[in-house]
């Protein structure tokens, strides 16, 4: 953001120089997930896979918290805890 010269408050900006539509941002994984010839595709699985990513490389469930604008630890709780199944076996011979 600091490179671009509009300076615009969004991340992501249209060719009218305006942010996206939730159904723009909708229309696109979907034409993108169909090109790659990929089942079903929703913008929420992004979160997700943000979630699973941060948490299997280890970092606590407070930054993944913060990280995906969580209020309530239960809704994080959930990437860590199948991140978890990764030490299964650590200490057994």
């Amino acid at each position: 953001m600091a490179m671009r010269r509009d300076h615009l408050p969004w991340l992501f900006i249209s060719e009218r120089n305006q942010p996206f539509t939730r159904q723009a941002v909708n229309y696109i994984i979907a034409t993108t997930a169909a090109r790659a010839r990929l089942a079903k595709v929703h913008p929420h699985m992004l979160r997700h896979s943000c979630g699973f990513s941060l948490a299997n490389r280890g970092h606590d469930l407070r930054l993944i918290q913060d990280y995906l604008g969580h209020r309530d630890p239960k809704h994080t709780a959930h990437y860590t805890r199948v991140a978890a199944r990764r030490l299964d076996g650590l200490w057994s011979s």
